[in-house]
């Protein structure tokens, strides 16, 4: 039996399979990842590589044996069919006996497009009869604290959320709880909310950067279709770019506050404070 991580060496995988390795001894946890060389280093540690392709459905055959706990990272190629990706997995793991699947989504209350692959993909995982774990992820701080330059650059963060709040947390928040998820009992056919102790606002991370920083940072906000016109000036594609802009009218709505509790229940400590992610961000 192992536990299995897909899309174990990108952004989220890298931090689960670090924490497994702090629970679990080494042998039993397999990393699935597309390059086998951005994974040499968790080999050199002890952790079983499989090298997978969601487009590629035959590479995950056998993959999976009976017994196994499977975290599903939802794949970031918005243009590749997430679904039919995801579909992939869940076939393999049904084919092989699976003790559970832990999928992770968006939040329930999440209405954007960005949550459509996500509500597709639980339907599938639904239908499939696995053991199943929905891991509904908020938003997370790295969305932000990753992308500071052009905010330092301007001195003003632009986004098209109004007055709306974020219950953001960590990524290392979040593999914590797909962690204990992986590594616990009676996880079976739940449901998990997951997002920070603290919303926020986007004033109020304009203005935790301006005491960070010493500068006067401020918040313009801007409608939706200027901040997509916005985010394809800055290279993305338009497709993707509407997408990410129709999440900060959710924000407005509402639907990224999560007051669950989920987060730090299942992690058994408080999530990571916004003003902590700012400070690591500004320090790296």
């Amino acid at each position: 039996m192992s536990i299995v991580v897909t899309g174990a060496t990108g952004h989220l995988g890298r931090h689960v399979v670090e924490q497994l390795l702090e629970k679990v001894p080494a042998e039993q946890i397999t990393a699935v990842v597309r390059d086998e060389a951005k994974g040499v280093d968790l080999a050199a540690r002890g952790v079983k590589l499989a090298v997978a392709d969601y487009n590629t459905p035959t590479s995950f055959d056998n993959l999976f044996t009976a017994g196994d706990k499977v975290l599903l990272i939802s794949g970031n190629e918005f243009d590749k069919g997430r679904v039919r990706q995801h579909t992939v997995v869940i076939d393999a793991a049904k084919a092989a006996g699976v003790a559970l699947l832990a999928y992770t989504s968006a939040p329930g209350t999440l209405t954007a497009a960005l949550a459509d692959d996500h509500r597709a993909t639980e339907e599938v995982l639904l239908a499939s009869g696995l053991p199943y774990s929905l891991l509904r992820n908020g938003w997370y701080h790295e969305n932000y604290t990753e992308n500071l330059a052009p905010v330092l650059e301007h001195g003003a963060v632009v986004q098209a959320a109004g007055d709306g709040r974020i219950s953001s947390a960590s990524r290392a928040d979040y593999a914590a709880a797909a962690v204990a998820v992986l590594t616990g009992e009676g996880h079976e056919n739940t449901t998990y909310e997951l997002g920070g102790d603290e919303a926020w606002s986007f004033a109020e991370y304009a203005a935790e950067l301006s005491r960070r920083t010493g500068r006067d940072i401020v918040y313009s906000p801007v409608t939706t279709e200027k901040l997509t016109g916005i985010l394809t000036g800055a290279g993305l594609p338009a497709p993707l770019a509407a997408v990410l802009a129709g999440v900060d009218t959710s924000i407005e709505k509402g639907e990224l506050v999560v007051s669950s509790g989920d987060l730090s229940r299942l992690t058994g400590r408080p999530t990571t404070p916004l003003a902590e992610a700012v400070a690591a961000a500004l320090k790296g």
